[in-house]
């Protein structure tokens, strides 16, 4: 399991854009499981929306994209350098992530084809299925 001072480590993000902090790669840099512990301090709830905060849709994809780019990076043919987020397909919003959530993240590698990467995505709390996506990178 890597800890938050580990993935700082291997993606560039930074607080207060660091939208994971923690990741598990699993199955032979095939899938990771990534955690998101989301506060009630966190920034973005500041204005989405001050009387009922909810975890915008786009930050649950960049957790996803964050836990991708993690697994990506870790593989010994992609270590040091990055993966960008090239595009998403079919993303599915179904419930709220608010403050106090545990946000899972699962990603599965589905295609590699030299330097682009297809991955699906699915992120839950408590067993709840909030998001699933197909997320595609480049890495350079």
């Amino acid at each position: 399991m890597l800890n938050a001072n580990e993935i700082l480590k291997i993606i560039p993000h930074r607080y207060p854009f660091l939208m994971v902090d923690r990741v598990e790669i699993i199955d032979d840099l095939k899938s990771a499981k990534g955690i998101k512990c989301v506060s009630a301090n966190e920034l973005f709830f500041h204005g989405h929306f001050p009387e009922r905060p909810i975890m915008p849709g786009v930050l649950i994809l960049e957790s996803m994209a964050q836990t991708s780019a993690t697994l990506m990076v870790c593989s010994p043919e992609y270590s040091g350098r990055f993966a960008y987020f090239a595009g998403i397909n079919k993303a599915r919003f179904r419930k709220q992530v608010i403050p106090g959530d545990v946000l899972e993240i699962y990603i599965n590698v589905e295609r590699i084809r030299g330097k682009i990467a297809k991955v699906s995505g699915l992120a839950s709390v408590r067993d709840n299925k909030v998001c699933d996506a197909e997320l595609i990178f480049a890495v350079d």
